[in-house]
């Protein structure tokens, strides 16, 4: 349930709601909206506390919550959440953003060629993954810290914020020092000592659906995050496990719907790994942007034919600088115009 305060209500009784519920072995977390300000009660609830706190000084009603995943509900939070990055980048807020870079970060020098293609092309996000999780024990695992360090040096020469996964708890120090972004990928959603751990952080975080979960386990998952009181969780729809076999996975574009219509939290799409062929990257964007995506994550790589990790749905420069003047025509089109590029380098 969610307390709504009186627009008059003082900071006194604020501190009374939240101290009767840590009584009663409850917790209260406090989410400013722009029209009103309401305190989320989280734990198992009981009927009686709704008429209990209605009686408090300060409160103007209480509302019982029908959603599981209450922090992440548009029940709690109305307006649409705007994360705010460095470099005056925001996710959220109807203007898309493109996050864009190698899959893995391999060298400097690739690095340097996909990050200075992706923001000649108007990317606003460096993605690049310094620890990378693979079926195999034996194929490429990425560079570890010294990777962070590239991805960091290379983000502020370019006047980008970046993002990169996070694969263990033993590495959340490390990934938080680095980046701007912590991704969660598809193989950790529902690891939830994790999540915990990447909310304490306080620093943006990017939750990739898990290749079979549901949405609801996908909200329930960012519930974990948000539940640590850090607000700026993003949703990622990066395609689902189903029985067709011509493409890596199925981009389910109903959950990025349905998430904007159950969620206030931002959603991307990510097209190369929901298709894992790099020339359906295109269609799957276009189509992204159309149904509301609030972004994209797009791997990028100067010879994909070489790369060590996901070549296969790996744009070129070249090619995602025509998808970067296509999306931003769509979404033109569509009054949705995609956030303004970075300034020009000096």
């Amino acid at each position: 349930m969610i307390v709504v305060m009186k627009i008059d209500a003082s900071e006194g009784n604020g501190e009374a709601i939240f101290s009767r519920l840590s009584a009663l072995g409850l917790r209260g977390q406090k989410v400013v909206g722009v029209q009103r300000q309401v305190i989320a009660v989280l734990g198992q609830v009981f009927p009686e506390l709704r008429d209990e706190l209605s009686t408090m000084d300060g409160v103007d009603e209480v509302i019982r919550i029908s959603k599981p995943y209450k922090l992440a509900s548009r029940e709690v939070h109305e307006q649409d959440t705007v994360i705010q990055l460095s470099h005056g980048v925001k996710v959220g807020g109807g203007h898309p953003v493109v996050m864009a870079g190698p899959c893995a970060i391999e060298t400097e020098e690739q690095l340097y060629a996909s990050a200075r293609g992706v923001r000649a092309a108007g990317a606003h996000i460096l993605r690049g993954g310094a620890f990378k999780p693979r079926s195999s024990p034996y194929s490429f695992q990425g560079l570890g810290v010294p990777g962070l360090k590239l991805l960091r040096a290379c983000g502020d020469e370019l006047g980008m914020p970046v993002i990169t996964e996070l694969l263990s708890v033993r590495d959340v120090n490390a990934v938080a020092e680095y980046s701007d972004i912590l991704q969660i990928g598809a193989r950790n959603m529902q690891n939830f000592v994790l999540l915990e751990e990447a909310g304490k952080t306080g620093k943006p975080v990017l939750l990739k659906r898990g290749m079979g979960a549901t949405i609801e386990e996908w909200l329930l998952a960012a519930e974990y995050i948000l539940s640590q009181g850090n607000p700026n969780v993003m949703l990622c729809e990066r395609g689902i496990r189903t029985f067709e076999t011509a493409t890596r996975n199925t981009l389910d574009l109903n959950a990025v719907a349905v998430a904007k219509r159950l969620s206030h939290l931002p959603v991307i799409s990510d097209p190369s790994h929901g298709t894992g062929h790099w020339y359906l990257v295109r269609p799957l964007s276009l189509a992204s942007m159309a149904v509301g995506a609030d972004g994209l994550e797009i791997e990028v790589h100067p010879q994909p034919d070489h790369a060590l990790s996901d070549g296969a749905q790996s744009l070129t420069p070249a090619n995602f600088a025509q998808l970067m003047a296509e999306v931003g025509s769509l979404c033109n089109a569509i009054g949705r115009p995609l956030a303004a590029p970075q300034p020009a380098l000096a």
